[in-house]
């Protein structure tokens, strides 16, 4: 039987102490690359990934992954701005392009329910999207975790295993980092998103835990380390591999899925095609699109996503950075553009949506005033762990000139959005409450 898994929070204080002291192995990357990348980190030095030419090599020890004929190319729509590498069109109504990222813009999601269609959900590329033929597709799980050799499953296996449905957001890490810099004057690195690096989806698959069984799950396994199928990433001249981050055999096996369907249809391919991870409450990352291989090891993991990147770095912190970040954090936003006009004297509706990753949303509170007054905005939905809730407030605008809106949330462990977020030089985890400015006419 196998023993009672240690906490999330256990479990990070682990890994970073064997990883402080080289005893956790780097999968796929020369320990000192990692040295220099964790370096780079802590000193707020830039961290943009760039796609290399080539695909990324294979780990140690690690079954050559096949590639993977494409699928036939669809047109893009050719009035819609684009991004390096992302399919779908990018409509400047909708979407803000950062780099080869898009981010929603939040007033698009007014009027679309609970879920976030597919050509309204955010996008967050480390390289370019892949275009991935289901049919030719493999998912290889492998590793000294298992009681034997490697297995692969198809696509058609993969969804012959008992389907589950999950409501859940995935959110970019760097969700907000913009207001670091705008709201709290502070130097930070990465793309500058606002509020929209988020989305709430109803992801269908088979979990994670049934696949990691049938391929013979050791009781010695400790780490699960999906890896894309994605163009390997190049940071700061330093070649990081193909996007992977462990997870511990404990998270692996409670909820996270190996998702097929977006919202009742296949996986887009700027959203995972033709199957991803979803890890319901833990940062984007964690959620590996594209997943091509599945190492499961009998000894601690580290890779770039969990050592140099996707820590917290800065005078708050140790010098090797805190543990890796698992949980979301807690956020509000309204649904209205930056700068809208609303008329004096005439009533107006605020919508907007708070989610938290520690614990379902309990009450959201909002000001028209900057903060002198507060009262309670109406929720539209049953608060759910792992998903966002709508909500809403009146409004009668008094005297003409500028405003700012305010929204903050509490969840139901007790924890209030703050006036201003702890500050670390990637800018992750931005939960501070947000300054929307707007006018009155």
């Amino acid at each position: 039987m196998r023993s009672v898994p240690p906490s999330e929070a256990a479990y990070d204080e682990l890994r970073l102490r064997q990883w402080s002291r080289g005893t956790a192995r780097s999968a796929g990357i020369d320990r000192r690359d990692l040295l220099r990348l964790l370096a780079a980190a802590s000193a707020a030095g830039p961290l943009a990934g760039l796609a290399a030419p080539a695909s990324a090599a294979p780990a140690a020890g690690a079954p050559s992954v096949p590639s993977v004929p494409s699928a036939p190319s669809a047109p893009s729509a050719p009035s819609a701005p684009s991004a390096p590498g992302i399919v779908k069109p990018l409509p400047p109504e909708v979407f803000t392009v950062r780099g080869t990222n898009a981010e929603t813009n939040f007033a698009a999601l007014r009027r679309t329910g609970l879920l976030t269609p597919a050509d309204r959900f955010f996008v967050r590329n480390h390289t370019v999207t892949p275009r991935i033929d289901a049919a030719a597709w493999r998912l290889t799980v492998w590793g000294s975790g298992l009681t034997g050799p490697a297995v692969e499953f198809t696509y058609d296996e993969l969804r012959a295993l008992p389907a589950v449905t999950r409501t859940a957001f995935v959110e970019c890490a760097g969700n907000a980092r913009s207001f670091y810099a705008t709201q709290q004057n502070q130097q930070v690195s990465g793309t500058a998103w606002t509020l929209g690096a988020i989305g709430t989806a109803r992801w269908r698959g088979a979990r994670l835990s049934d696949v990691l069984r049938r391929a013979g799950l050791g009781r010695d396994a400790v780490d699960v380390l999906p890896r894309g199928l994605d163009d390997e990433v190049v940071a700061d001249g330093i070649r990081l591999g193909r996007v992977r981050r462990p997870l511990p055999v404990a998270k692996a096996l409670d909820d996270v899925l190996l998702a097929y369907e977006m919202n009742g249809r296949p996986l887009p391919p700027d959203h995972g095609h033709p199957v991803r991870l979803i890890v319901p409450s833990w940062v984007g990352v964690a959620s590996i699109k594209w997943v091509g291989d599945i190492e499961v090891s009998a000894e601690p993991l580290v890779s770039p996503w969990n050592t140099g990147l996707y820590r917290l770095f800065g005078p708050g912190y140790p010098p090797q950075g805190s543990a890796p970040l698992t949980r979301q954090t807690l956020k509000s936003a309204f649904e209205v553009a930056p700068g809208a006009s609303f008329p004096a004297g005439r009533r107006q509706v605020l919508t907007g949506r708070s989610w938290s990753g520690g614990a379902p949303v309990r009450t959201v509170e909002v000001s028209t005033d900057g903060g002198v007054r507060w009262r309670r905005a109406r929720l539209r939905d049953q608060p759910r762990s792992g998903s966002w809730v709508r909500w809403s407030a009146d409004w009668v605008p008094e005297a003409p000139g500028p405003a700012v809106l305010l929204a903050r949330a509490t969840d139901r462990t007790g924890r209030t959005q703050p006036e201003t977020s702890v500050h670390n030089t990637q800018g992750y985890l931005f939960d501070a409450v947000v300054r929307h400015e707007v006018r009155v006419v």
